[in-house]
């Protein structure tokens, strides 16, 4: 944080004498005992709650005191089972009220979570196996096939404890230990072993696209996940009752897996008392329909869905009561003028805020905390608690200014501690003096609001997962027939970017677009799916051979 004796303009939170940006917001505290996990201090955090999660299918809920002894209970179980702190334990499930009861009951031992996308195919997940080594893993009954072959013993969600092997047709083997029913009857045991756990060991193991294609897993601590539900609960004020005197109801439409779900679901708004309505999937009648069954408040969303509600508004209004909603929480884009305005046009009851943040810094990074600020269009907000920013020329390394364009690199408590088992990636991304390179080209203006350029890593955005070209590239380039390719973000109104290929086809090739989409489908989750395919006679390369990818999406997009 800024030093007493430092020259800040109070209008921009820059320092001249640094050339660091530093937060306008209200510096929140955070706990001085080293010895504390994530767990430990979101349960010992005093509210007026009552419910903590509502399945919205079928309205199973937890309370706040279900939820507290399914944890210890569940912490016991794998204690027994001979997990300990550092090991790694794998979570594979859709959206449940019972993910956050595993996660924190993992943390609470000193283990450590990852997760995956149910979507993930068999060959990703087991690329993920491959690079994290879990010793154990948690999945539902209809996502066991994809276990297929792994020597990784199961806890099964959901369903009955089957000891030795999985069922169905597409299960082999597979050693299913126990079940989470089972593990949340046990008795608690106080007297379990149980590590010291301090707040810089490491909690999470999430996986974050990059450009090269190779998924990385980031290691965040206790300590970077303690900051983030502090910054959640400081920015919110949900230790406030809401207008009706009762605690904020949040719906979950978001997944778990994903930082953004996992820092406001799994952990950070069950320290404030909030009601999380979960989703097991986005579905937007499901969805329209919790928030009148549950009378929700808060609904965190991604900007496709919030584009959906202002163009189905009308009918909307007249199916749904949504009366109750006070704001939605958009993330993973910035909001444009025309959907800020036609939201608050067709919904004027109803906030809308923003936020910017990534895997790399526990979803915290800059947030709109009101309308006024949501209306400086096109902005991420202003930097979050605790956090300091640097505008870095990308070809000079020279920390730039207000109003001057560069990379965003950032500095704050909830800043990762590197990349799992990848110095080098960690080394190019992580400096000596905590500085996170965000891969984000942008500017601070005078007022200290963050405005995004354009994107170094070049992720494509779809309906909020982020799709590494490379990625795709690395495929395509496997195919017999393709000779070269680049992968771009083709702009689209419903899901926000969609996968493009320009293929250069090898001699005598008569390969389709058809041809090139379903060889790609077959071996990537739906959401990396090539959608769009034009052919032409050569790649645009810069001299160094990087693919001008600008140049194609200029190409691709001049006909719009």
């Amino acid at each position: 944080m800024a030093q007493n004796n430092m020259s800040i303009d109070s209008r921009s939170g820059f320092s001249r004498s640094n050339s660091v940006f530093y937060s306008k917001r209200q510096p929140i505290a955070l706990p001085s005992n080293e010895s504390l996990d994530i767990t430990t201090f979101i349960s010992s955090r005093a509210h007026h709650g009552k419910i903590a999660f509502v399945d919205a299918s079928t309205g199973r809920h937890l309370t706040f005191s279900e939820v507290w002894r399914a944890v210890d209970s569940v912490a016991t179980c794998l204690s027994d089972l001979g997990i300990r702190k550092g090991h790694v334990v794998l979570l594979l499930s859709p959206n449940s009220i019972f993910f956050p009861v595993i996660c924190l009951s993992v943390m609470s031992l000193g283990a450590i979570i990852t997760t995956t996308n149910p979507l993930n195919t068999t060959q990703e997940i087991r690329k993920q196996i491959a690079d994290s080594k879990p010793v154990l893993a948690f999945t539902t009954h209809s996502l066991l096939p994809k276990f297929a072959g792994m020597d990784l013993p199961i806890v099964l969600i959901g369903e009955g404890h089957d000891s030795e092997t999985g069922r169905g047709a597409n299960v082999s083997r597979i050693k299913i230990v126990s079940s989470l029913e089972n593990m949340m009857k046990k008795e608690p045991n106080d007297s379990r072993v149980k590590d010291r756990v301090c707040q810089d060991d490491t909690a999470t193991l999430l996986y974050s696209s990059g450009t090269t294609g190779a998924s990385k897993g980031v290691v965040s601590s206790h300590r970077n996940l303690i900051a983030m539900v502090q910054t959640i609960l400081g920015r919110f004020k949900l230790e406030e009752a809401d207008s009706r005197g009762g605690p904020h109801t949040f719906v979950c439409t978001v997944p778990m897996f994903h930082i953004y779900g996992l820092a406001a679901f799994a952990t950070g708004l069950l320290a404030s008392g909030s009601t999380i309505v979960v989703l097991s999937k986005f579905d937007m009648h499901e969805m329209l329909s919790a928030i009148s069954r549950y009378r929700v408040t808060y609904l965190p969303l991604v900007p496709p869905i919030l584009v959906a509600l202002i163009n189905n508004a009308d009918v909307i209004r007249a199916k749904y009561d949504i009366g109750t909603l006070q704001s939605v929480l958009s993330g993973g884009a910035p909001l444009s003028k025309e959907v800020i305005e036609g939201f608050l046009e067709k919904y004027p009851t109803v906030k809308i805020l923003q936020g910017y943040g990534l895997t790399e810094t526990a979803g915290i990074g800059a947030s709109t905390d009101t309308v006024e600020e949501s209306r400086r269009y096109g902005t991420a907000g202003l930097l979050s608690p605790n956090m300091e920013a640097k505008i870095i020329d990308p070809e000079t390394g020279e920390a730039l200014p207000v109003n001057r364009t560069g990379e965003l690199w950032l500095r704050g408590p909830s800043v990762m501690k590197g990349y799992f088992s990848n110095p080098e990636a960690t080394t190019s991304t992580l400096n000596s003096e905590g500085w996170l390179r965000t891969g984000d080209v942008c500017y601070i203006d005078e007022d200290g609001y963050i405005f995004i350029v354009d994107r170094l890593k070049e992720l494509i955005k779809y309906k909020g997962y982020q799709v590494p070209p490379a990625e795709l590239e690395a495929l395509l380039l496997c195919h017999p027939e393709v000779a070269d390719v680049a992968v771009i973000p083709f702009p689209d109104k419903e899901v926000g970017q969609i996968p493009m290929a320009y293929v250069v086809r090898k001699a005598g090739s008569d390969l389709s677009d058809s041809n090139v989409m379903d060889f790609v489908a077959r071996q990537v989750a739906p959401y990396k799916r090539i959608r769009r395919v034009a052919f032409v006679n050569a790649i645009p390369k810069n001299p160094s051979g990087k693919i001008l990818r600008k140049d194609l999406i200029k190409l691709a997009t001049s006909k719009l």
